[in-house]
This record gives C-alpha cells, sequence and structure tokens, in this order.
C-alpha cells in the first residue's frame, strides 16, 4: 500500500521479520520518498538514501523515486550507484534529459570522461539553454582533452 497506514509499525516497533537493532521506518512508501527529499533538501544526502532505497525496493519502477534516490547517491559521493539509478531512469525513458545529466556527471565523478560527455552532449542536445549542462559538458570535455 501506498500509504502504509494499514501496516506502519509504530514508533520505536520491529516488524517480526525485521533483526533487531533494524528499526522499520515509519509509514509507507510516500512517507519514506517524501522523508528523503526533505533530507535531501537538508543536506542529509546519506540519511536520504537510506529512506529513498527502501522505497526503491517497494516501488522499483518508480522514475520519481529512483532520481531522488540517484542525488541523494551523488549528494552522499556514492558516484557509482548514482551512475547505475541515473542509467536506470535513461534505460526506461532515453529522452529524460536530467537523467542523462546525471549519468553524465557520476560518470565524470568516477573519472569515466568520455562515457560522460556522452551522456552530457545528450543532455545539451535535449537543453541547450542549461547553463549547468553545458558547463558539465565543457568541463568534462577539457578534463578528457587535457587527459590525453
Amino acid at each position: 500500500m501506498i500509504d502504509g497506514s494499514a501496516d506502519s509499525p509504530g514508533e520505536g516497533a520491529f516488524p517480526s521479520s525485521a533483526p533487531r537493532g533494524s528499526a522499520q521506518p515509519e509509514g509507507g512508501v510516500y512517507e519514506w520518498y517524501t522523508r528523503g527529499l526533505e533530507l535531501l533538501s537538508a543536506g542529509s544526502a546519506a540519511a536520504a538514501v537510506q529512506l529513498l532505497e527502501r522505497a526503491a525496493d517497494a516501488e522499483p519502477s518508480s522514475s520519481s523515486i529512483r532520481e531522488a534516490l540517484a542525488r541523494a547517491q551523488f549528494g552522499a559521493r556514492r558516484f557509482a550507484e548514482a551512475a547505475d539509478s541515473f542509467r536506470w531512469i535513461v534505460e526506461y525513458n532515453p529522452s529524460e534529459d536530467y537523467a542523462l545529466f546525471g549519468l553524465g556527471l557520476s560518470l565524470s565523478r568516477l573519472g569515466e570522461f568520455e562515457a560522460a560527455v556522452e551522456h552530457l552532449a545528450l543532455a545539451v542536445a535535449m537543453r541547450p539553454d542549461n547553463k549547468h549542462y553545458t558547463n558539465a559538458l565543457r568541463h568534462a570535455r577539457a578534463t578528457l582533452e587535457a587527459r590525453r
């Protein structure tokens, strides 16, 4: 159930299937998602990852949850995981320019500049007016050129 109201454990409660010491977050998928976004906005990316991973496990086909998770992973400097999450979105919807941008940035942080340039160039082609996209592409191309 999306809102989780029917089977949410009470505060501090542990579901019978959870190992001792691993608290089940209160609420359901929607609450995990919104709290994850709040944590991300507040600068607590690592904490956001925890809730958003749980939400993504519960709703694996949700692009919104996957994007929020990817942003949190990136913010927590978990670049390989962020790249995987952004890649999932791109495979599901190849015209998602923000996911292409996020994938390109994540690959850039991993030192995979050729692949980063490819994805960033696609994002720029879709949204040439976006300065963040063009600056990231320019930086990735310059770094790739300097390494050659």
